[in-house]
């Protein structure tokens, strides 16, 4: 990397994006292209030929000889495919660079290898990607700069048209929400936007340990998080690592991160030391929802490639160490008009402000009516770790507004008028040579799972390691439903205003229960959440059935966004992907406590052994008892630990052979407890054994010596 970078320079120089092509497409080609990015128009073959030929041209001379269509299947990771550029070689020996519209549009991986519930059968092979031409081709290189590859972000679906993919119901739902936002737009005058986009901004929580302990932790490689570990004298108590300093060799890995975010077009902007020791976060500039989305997983590859060359592993697992804060994303929703309206501001008197108190209450409709739906999209087997355990929100959904515009819907419920908001007012810091300043007019709530933050909303729920996009496609798909709802009632209005007032009053007294800006910590809460009726869904496996309830496909099938095969095949791949990881666990620990922990636990008993008779044969008068007291705990936590671990043994090879919802909830109900018992008696052996004989690094190692 260079000594020093002019970002304006090398922002987006590996993106085929909108500079670049209307600098090397002919006028014609890029004014046809645009009519499909913005207004969805079918892209004609000649014109997609024209493009691929500039694409290709502007990738070789980037060093590219080969491209991809780069998908996201069902897996929780993107997936890829490299053809080059070359063609079939001449009669004189020679070949040709080429690259054509089909080859651009279309692409044709195998179907049956990625997780599809039964959409797919193993010899049914074929399946598609299409480009998705709203999300920028960009080029990928390695770090000496000597080999490159176009990459082009696409939709992944089956033979006969199923969405096998992230990015698909994605698009779909951003076509929904963009349909039925138009149609409220129109109701209160808006003759001039013409397009609605989901604005999205992802915040990412990783941590960062040294690869070589890593390494040395089989744990953390075969699951991603530690399943022994006690933990260590210090943590995270003194929240001094929270903004602290970053360290320098931190800062230099995130100084090369950002310099590959750049260069692909992803505005990397805010870094910071999380809460937790080891712990980091990076956040992106906003950007349109699928355009998020594909930058979020760039930000994970990068992470995770540029850890590796500074001798770091990066962890996006939400839990890698209990007792310690995990990780998640944040992420930021509104939704934005092609004219540059955000249509979440409640400007600066929000009573006033009809248009907005209407999407307001539909918003809180949509969370109210389809908690279940939203709490699933943010299921994940490591979040099950993580959420209400004080640090992430609680498994019950609910939205934080804040006083002042919780104030407005007190009036609106209460008198059917809002005739005030609240002001932020000035802060005073009491200290003369510090600037007086106008203050928000609402705090914030870290503990909210759904919080109205400005001018957006913020889902906090969701697992560092996920895709974005599940959360992006329910609640684009849910605030669809409400405002297609709402539309139906107002354009049949004869008197529009008094139909708008009373529909706003109604969705407000009816979904006021959703609305909390309390502690979503408290234990209080939760007796209270379930006062109101409000649903505490605890686990992934739990969470999952509620795709394929009947309000739910319907939903999803009235806006085009899942067909019932579709909700059924998400909800089967993930009961088996549930199964699965903790199968992967279950095996792990079973591998470590049998190989490792307990042949180190009895070499350290035999050396306490050693010693006490060693001690006792050179002076019978000399005191034995802190070796024998050790002894005697050690050896009862060993047999603790193979009564836990022949426990273990037993439910794991008694786990149904039928995949799906059976098998997933008795990996939950037996599998996960024998886990937890054989965890307890190693974790406490652990701060028995003298460190040089546990067969690997501490917490204490993992955490502070990066």
């Amino acid at each position: 990397m260079s000594e020093w970078i002019s970002v304006a320079e090398i922002f987006g120089e590996n993106v085929f994006n909108d500079a670049v092509m209307q600098e090397r497409l002919p006028k014609k080609t890029y004014k046809e292209l645009k009519k499909t990015i913005e207004e969805g128009k079918e892209l004609q073959a000649a014109t997609a030929d024209v493009i691929a030929h500039e694409m290709k041209e502007w990738a070789i001379e980037k060093g590219a000889t080969h491209y991809s269509h780069w998908f996201q299947p069902l897996t929780g990771a993107t997936a890829e495919k490299h053809d080059s550029f070359i063609s079939a070689p001449k009669s004189d020996g020679k070949i040709l660079m080429e690259f054509s519209g089909k080859e651009l549009i279309k692409g044709e991986p195998d179907a049956s290898s990625f997780p599809s519930g039964g959409l797919r059968s193993t010899f049914e092979a074929r399946g598609y990607t299409a480009w998705d031409c709203t999300s920028p081709a960009f080029v990928k290189k390695s770090p000496d700069g000597k080999r490159s590859i176009l990459y082009i972000p696409t939709a992944f679906c089956s033979y006969t048209g199923e969405a096998l993919d992230q990015k698909t119901p994605l698009l779909r739902s951003m076509e929904a929400i963009n349909k039925q936002s138009i149609r409220l737009l129109r109701l209160f005058g808006n003759t001039t936007s013409q397009k609605v986009t989901p604005s999205v901004g992802v915040e990412q929580e990783y941590f960062l340990v040294d690869r070589e302990k890593y390494l040395k932790r089989k744990d953390l490689v075969f699951t991603g998080r530690t399943l022994f570990g006690a933990n260590p004298p210090k943590g995270q108590e003194l929240d001094d690592h929270y903004f602290g300093a970053i360290r320098e060799r931190i800062a230099a890995f995130m100084t090369d991160v950002n310099e590959e975010l750049w260069k692909m077009g992803v505005a990397a902007k805010t870094q910071h030391n999380e809460v937790a020791p080891g712990q980091h976060e990076l956040a992106p500039i906003y950007a349109q929802c699928n355009v998020a989305v594909d930058h979020n997983q760039l930000i994970m590859e990068t992470l995770k490639k540029v850890a590796y060359r500074h001798n770091l592993q990066c962890l996006l697992h939400e839990k890698p160490f209990e007792g310690v804060n995990g990780s998640g994303k944040h992420n930021n929703w509104s939704l934005v008009t092609d004219d540059g309206i955000n249509i979440l501001d409640p400007g600066k008197t929000p009573h006033d402000n009809i248009q907005f108190l209407l999407v307001l209450t539909c918003i809180l409709r949509a969370v109210d009516l389809h908690a279940d739906l939203l709490r699933e999209s943010a299921s994940d087997v490591g979040n099950d770790h993580r959420l209400g355990a004080n640090e992430a929100p609680p498994a019950i959904i609910s939205a934080y507004l804040g006083e002042q515009l919780e104030d407005v819907l007190a009036q609106l419920i209460d008198t059917g008028e809002a005739a005030h908001s609240l002001k932020g007012g000035k802060l005073h810091t009491g200290v003369s040579t510090l600037p007086d300043f106008a203050k928000d007019a609402t705090d914030r709530n870290r503990t909210s799972p759904f919080a109205f933050t400005g001018n957006k909303f913020e889902f906090r729920m969701v697992g560092s390691r996920d895709s974005v996009a599940a959360p992006n496609v329910v609640l684009n798909t849910i605030v669809a439903e409400s405002f297609s709802d709402a539309c139906d009632v107002l354009e049949k209005a004869e008197d529009f205003d008094l139909a708008v007032h009373d529909l706003i009053k109604e969705y407000a007294s009816k979904h006021q229960r959703i609305v909390f800006n309390g502690n979503g910590y408290s234990d209080e809460w939760v007796k209270e959440a379930e006062r109101r009726g409000l649903p505490n869904i605890k686990t992934m496996v739990e969470s999952i059935e509620c795709l394929t309830y009947d309000n739910a496909v319907e939903m999803f099938e009235k806006f085009d966004v899942f067909s019932r095969a579709e909700l059924e095949s998400r909800a089967e791949i993930k009961y088996e992907a549930y199964s699965k990881a903790i199968n992967i666990e279950a095996r792990s620990m079973i591998d470590i406590a049998s190989k490792h922990i307990i042949p180190a636990v009895i070499q350290y008993i035999t050396s306490l052994a050693n010693s006490i008779n060693q001690v006792k044969q050179a002076s019978a008068a000399a005191y034995t008892g802190v070796q024998e007291e050790l002894l005697v705990q050690s050896a009862d936590l060993l047999k603790d630990t193979k009564e836990a671990l022949r426990a273990l043994e037993t439910v794991v090879a008694e786990v149904p052979e039928t995949e799906g919802k059976e098998q997933a909830f008795f990996f939950m109900q037996k599998v996960v407890p024998a886990m937890e018992a054989l965890r307890k008696p190693v974790d406490e052996l652990e701060m028995i054994v003298n460190k040089n004989m546990w067969p690997m690094p501490s917490y204490g190692d993992l955490l502070f010596e990066v």
